[in-house]
């Protein structure tokens, strides 16, 4: 059911500056990190999204003892001992953090450890295959099992985990993680290789090495890590969200105004800020953040492959592809990460984007989805007038795309499931709003059925 909505009055240029949150892909994987201690860990800059309230409450089923002082944006966490190792059905779909408590708990308890299927936005099929056969390489047991008609994995490691040489067929995220998480304590050596680096995983890598970890990075992508059984106290500060960054700088841009975004760092966006440069989109980096503005017409003609970093990122096209409709002539992007992440588009097209899908590699190389008829490819021209419409958000990456559409289009546009945003987006509604944006949210659905009764009838 969607329970929030968002009313959004377009035509507005943002100007401003706003403080760009912790971020998700970071907070929510050092949350189950510091489950491989006993010890206190103490994260500062952690944002106040859903997911994290999420992962929060999955430790405290573990037995995680957990203080959260949203104001102070800290969260003080200590395990000192697994108190259950069944992670409730409630929890299936959440989000994508269970599967991580498996590589997490083989090396803290002897029990089995059962977790339910994997969650997050829908965006194409992301198969296990990688996360499972890196933990059975490790030792092990790892099943898909039916437990009183519910999906669910299980894992065990009665002999405790063994280092191994892990090679990943594709440098996944989620399965870098979980093999980094199960080798930390895994016996003698493990090495990961074709690992993902992103700056999430490196941000991952450095607190564990704040807490006794001996592990490093090589420049082939592959990761060495030594057992480790003594573990210290520790502090981190969590890296700011490039994904809430690109998606505030893009729509200053489009709606040609000028945002500061204080923690923005060019080291995390190199690739985001070539493309941008490429289609006349402007920055300022300064000290403290970047400034994104506004001071030419936007020229399309770009093409765009997602890859995993340090390339193009695949959360950062659906934002991308709306700054597009607003830039003059055609441009390509090729979706290479997921084969499942253009459905957004249909709703775009519904307010007026141009905007055509093909199943085709339209890139420099054929991508692992040649020929399985996917649409991972797309063409979008412009410039295109945006109209609003009545829309609801089907994934949080597409969820702030329509956002960044309504504040471009002509009238007044109503969001459904805006609460798929809170999974991301920290005060979303407040941030848009300082910044010049007409923007309300609206948390009783029969307010929003009134709203939308009085308009039809007008």
């Amino acid at each position: 059911m969607n329970n929030i909505s968002l009313k959004i009055k377009g035509f507005n240029k943002l100007n401003g500056s706003i403080t760009a949150g912790g971020a998700k892909n970071a907070t929510t994987k050092l949350l189950v990190a510091s489950l491989l201690s006993d010890k206190k860990c103490i994260f500062q800059n952690v944002p106040n999204i859903k997911d994290v309230e999420i992962t929060v409450e999955l430790l405290k089923e573990i037995g995680s003892e957990i203080s959260w002082d949203k104001e102070k944006k800290i969260i003080e966490v200590q395990t000192k001992e697994i108190k259950n190792t069944l992670i409730p059905q409630r929890f299936s779909g959440a989000n994508r953090i269970p599967i991580l408590m498996l590589g997490a708990l083989l090396n803290r308890t002897k029990n089995e450890i059962i977790v339910p299927t994997l969650g997050g936005d829908e965006l194409g099929s992301r198969p296990l295959d990688f996360h499972i056969s890196s933990l059975r390489n490790l030792g092990a047991i790892v099943e898909y099992k039916i437990i009183n008609n519910e999906k669910v994995y299980s894992a065990i490691a009665k002999d405790n985990l063994k280092g191994s040489v892990i090679n990943l067929d594709y440098p996944s995220v989620g399965a870098t993680e979980n093999s980094i998480l199960a080798g930390i304590r895994a016996k003698g050596k493990t090495v990961i290789k074709n690992a993902a680096i992103e700056p999430e995983i490196i941000d991952l890598i450095l607190f564990l090495q704040k807490i006794g970890a001996n592990i490093r990075v090589a420049a082939d992508r592959t990761i060495h890590i030594k057992e480790t059984n003594s573990f210290n106290e520790a502090t981190h500060f969590i890296i700011y969200d490039r994904n809430e960054i690109i998606s505030y700088a893009l729509l200053a841009i489009a709606s040609k105004g000028k945002v500061f975004i204080k923690g923005a760092e060019q080291i995390h966006l190199i690739s985001f800020l070539n493309k941008l440069r490429e289609v006349n989109g402007n920055f300022r980096i300064l000290n403290d953040g970047i400034e994104f503005f506004y001071d030419k017409p936007l020229i399309g003609g770009v093409h765009i492959e997602t890859k995993v970093h340090p390339g193009f990122m695949t959360d950062w096209q659906q934002p991308f592809v709306v700054l597009l409709t607003q830039a003059e002539g055609s441009s390509v992007i090729h979706e290479t990460v997921y084969d499942n992440r253009f459905g957004y588009t249909k709703t775009l097209k519904s307010m007026g984007a141009k905007i055509e899908l093909f199943t085709q590699c339209l890139g420099s190389h054929k991508c692992r989805f040649n020929m399985l008829n996917h649409n991972h490819s797309l063409i979008v021209k412009g410039p295109t007038s945006l109209i609003a419409k009545n829309i609801s958000i089907p994934d949080l990456r597409a969820g702030f795309a329509y956002v960044m559409a309504a504040i471009l289009a002509s009238g007044e546009t109503i969001i459904n499931g805006a609460e798929l945003l809170d999974r991301g987006y920290e005060n979303i509604d407040y941030k848009l709003s300082s910044i010049g944006a007409s923007i309300k949210r609206i948390q009783n659905p029969n307010i929003l059925e009134n709203i939308l009764e009085k308009e039809t009838i007008q």
